[in-house]
């Protein structure tokens, strides 16, 4: 296998160590990540800037990017072939809900996904990193697992993972299920400078309003790693029809 690893968190953190650590010897792995923090930067790309790519005393490579712009530039020729499958990962906090659409883990495997090659994005719920081995050795357990299914030469696909802080043997099965729905963001945080303006801090997430047992909300929180596949075309189709009817009067 040829496995393509990235991040949001940045090329030091823990998450994508762990993750490397446990892939390293399923075939060629090769890390592409973001030289600093990156979260919540989505699907962001870099358009208007130079990117330069170095590489670490560790063999990984780092990029003065987003987490996007590492997937793409090393599938459009910095890596200079193919990969089975793209993974990003592990990252520090939930990307569950609403989180996909903002989280930068999940736009780095996106992005691999929209170059038509399967992903999957890996988060432990919890900040921390507390139980990170046990975070890792699920997601080489599922790597493997799809690799033994014969669907990384199938159409591309994306999987979002996420997987609570416990120990291993205290980890329930993974569960196949939806996204859930949080509730609006807490309020905006504001703090004035030496100056005297004042400045503004995105608050925190909601907390989780649809958290039905179908949800990765409610796996998560009963102990199980959850799962959802993901798709990118955003189109309404159920209101098309209604749509047109009051725009084409």
């Amino acid at each position: 296998m040829k496995i393509l690893v990235s991040n949001d968190d940045g090329y030091q953190a823990p998450g994508i160590i762990a993750l490397y650590e446990a892939l390293k010897d399923l075939g060629q792995v090769e890390v592409v990540a973001p030289e600093h923090n990156n979260s919540a930067k989505s699907n962001a790309l870099t358009l208007n800037a130079p990117l330069y790519v170095n590489k670490a005393s560790n063999g990984f490579r780092y990029v003065n990017g987003t987490p996007a712009d590492c997937v793409h530039i090393a599938l459009t020729g910095l890596l200079g072939y193919k990969p089975d499958l793209v993974v990003s990962g592990i990252n520090n906090g939930a990307n569950m809900g609403d989180d996909t659409i903002y989280s930068g883990t999940v736009g780095a495997a996106m992005e691999g996904y929209l170059m038509g090659i399967p992903a999957v994005a890996f988060s432990q719920v919890h900040k921390g990193w507390e139980h990170l081995d046990a975070a890792a050795a699920r997601a080489r357990a599922l790597v493997l697992e799809l690799k033994e299914s014969h669907i990384l030469g199938s159409k591309p696909w994306l999987l979002n993972v996420n997987v609570p802080n416990k120990p291993l043997d205290q980890l329930g099965s993974s569960k196949i299920c939806r996204l859930g729905r949080r509730h609006a963001a807490e309020r905006v945080i504001t703090q004035e400078n030496p100056r005297g303006e004042t400045m503004y801090w995105i608050g925190g997430a909601g907390a989780a309003k649809d958290d039905a047992s179908d949800t990765d909300f409610y796996a998560t929180k009963h102990g199980h790693v959850s799962i959802t596949p993901l798709q990118i075309d955003l189109t309404e189709y159920a209101e098309l029809e209604s749509w047109s009817k009051v725009l084409n009067k």
